[in-house]
């Protein structure tokens, strides 16, 4: 478990990037259309964006996820241009490219506190992801490894042996989240980590990826609409509309010259200024 990523580029490359759902083999509708960007190591990007701009398809995308169902039972498929994470090309995507891209890749759902196993301790919870890999691997260096990213995003050793209905809301998101990074991922894919918790716990997610970003070849991709989150991270944002990027670049460049009439209407909506 020690395979290091490809750090020779950028972590996160994507150029003209073309995405569709489709049914049963039939075309369906574009979700992503000549979307362009690169996250450099060390780099936050935050991607905004009305419901259906497609911010949660493109981060299914670079999380692995096409083989997923996408809303509505349509599948996604990468059909134009190219997506790269840590050098991994995501277009065509071997069983052995994904299991690598996933090692090294953090991906939180929109969903992610829903979809912990109710039957499962938190400590069963987050060293699963080491045992679905290596079912030989030491027992007792999972553990401690679980202690680590429990310890990182700032969760008492007393909730391991618990269970998900017996957390808050926000614990059970900090539990989705020591579950992503067990692995050591240097990228992290993020579908609105803060939305539905508490300030409290918001706080707390800042400091983790603050945290992450200490390491010099980490990257990030973070879905949210949370202004003050993506200050605090002092990340750049791409705004999406149609599937197609309206708007990129630093917070206040972006909201302060729109060049696309949504783009002013989301600063206003936000409360931008």
């Amino acid at each position: 478990m020690n395979e290091s990523p490809d750090t020779d580029q950028s972590p996160i490359v994507v150029h003209d990037l073309v995405a569709e759902y489709r049914n049963s083999g039939r075309v369906g509708v574009h979700a992503l259309r000549g979307v362009s960007f690169t996250v450099g190591r060390g780099e936050i990007l935050g991607v905004l964006g009305e419901s259906g701009s497609g911010k949660t398809t493109l981060a299914r995308i670079l999380a692995g996820e096409l083989v997923r169902k996408g809303p509505g039972g349509f599948d996604v498929r990468i059909s134009g241009g190219e997506a790269l994470v840590n050098g991994i090309a995501l277009r065509t995507l071997s069983k052995t490219k994904l299991n690598r891209l996933t090692f090294h890749t953090a991906y939180l759902p929109q969903d992610a506190n829903d979809r912990l196993d109710r039957t499962s301790t938190v400590s069963e919870l987050i060293a699963e992801p080491i045992f679905a890999r290596d079912k030989r691997f030491d027992p007792d260096a999972a553990q401690s490894r679980a202690l680590s990213v429990l310890d990182a995003v700032e969760l008492p050793l007393s909730v391991l042996d618990r269970y998900p209905y017996e957390l808050s809301d926000g614990q059970r998101q900090r539990v989705a989240i020591a579950r992503s990074l067990v692995l050591g991922p240097n990228v992290l894919v993020a579908d609105e980590p803060t939305a539905g918790i508490d300030v409290t716990v918001r706080d707390t997610v800042v400091r983790v990826i603050g945290k992450l970003r200490e390491d010099p070849s980490f990257a990030a991709l973070i879905v949210t609409h949370d202004l003050a989150v993506l200050r605090q991270l002092g990340a750049t944002i791409a705004v999406l509309h149609d599937g197609v990027i309206v708007g990129y670049g630093d917070i206040d460049t972006v909201f302060a010259e729109p060049n696309h009439s949504y783009v002013a209407r989301l600063g206003r909506a936000l409360g931008w200024k």
